[in-house]
């Protein structure tokens, strides 16, 4: 297997989200309340609460906290209803973006959205506009281990593609293999970091002038801190050097 890793990108905002943990946990909990209201509070029984209670587990959420957005979700406990909503739109360049949020309160994500994507040099699209341009996809990232080994386990759990992800790898996978193949690789003595849902670009802008490539991931990162967005997703290509720079 073999593809072009979109590792840093993940590495980096990752960092950047870090420094926000209290933000980060909320966002958590957030997805956690909505998978067990749409699907049920049984984690076997529900695969996307099963994969949002995993990542809060990745990210150190305490059980305790995670039980509790489950009975919000379920309604065991009051809570605030949620709404998915997703915002399609153009970054500098060109560059095709994908906001996925949950508010309480549609018409003020909407503007907000709008004002973030205004401000910085983007604009919101027509529904349906960029997301052909994306696929979903489970990705697992695994720290450490023998090149072959990984691929060997990988590729009997099902996954796609695997690359190199800093010291270790990025692998990929349909959405419905992402537990089985998470389960396997741990299951082989393999250290997991890290197992999600994503969109992942089917083609990227290659963008070669740094200038532009800090105002993209200015409007991302803007896009990333509002309170009610859970994820944005990008087709731009990036020098790692560049993405490093920005981050710090």
């Amino acid at each position: 297997m073999s593809g072009h890793s979109k590792w840093a990108t993940t590495k980096y905002r990752k960092g950047a989200q870090d420094k926000a943990r209290a933000k980060l946990f909320a966002k958590l909990i957030r997805q956690i309340e909505v998978a067990a209201r749409d699907g049920g509070g049984d984690p076997s029984a529900n695969a996307t609460l099963r994969t949002m209670y995993q990542k809060a587990r990745d990210a150190s959420v305490p059980m305790e906290t995670i039980e509790r957005a489950i009975k919000r979700g379920t309604g065991e406990l009051e809570g605030v209803r949620y709404e998915a909503v997703t915002y399609e739109g153009y970054g500098p360049g060109g560059v095709a973006i994908i906001v996925e949020t949950l508010t309480d309160n549609r018409n003020r994500t909407s503007a907000d959205i709008r004002n973030l994507f205004t401000r910085n040099g983007g604009s919101l699209a027509e529904p349906g506009s960029v997301a052909w341009q994306f696929e979903r996809k489970g990705m697992v990232v695994v720290s450490g281990g023998d090149e072959e080994r990984v691929m060997e386990v990988a590729t009997e759990a099902g996954a796609e593609d695997m690359s190199a992800a800093g010291d270790g790898y990025l692998v990929t996978c349909a959405p419905a293999d992402l537990s089985r193949l998470r389960a396997a690789l741990e299951a082989s003595g393999l250290a997991v970091e890290s197992s999600d849902l994503s969109l992942e670009p089917t083609t990227t802008v290659p963008v070669d002038d740094e200038g532009e490539a800090t105002r993209i991931l200015r409007l991302l990162e803007a896009l990333d801190e509002h309170d009610d967005v859970q994820a944005v997703h990008a087709n731009y290509d990036i020098a790692d050097e560049v993405m490093a720079g920005f981050y710090g």
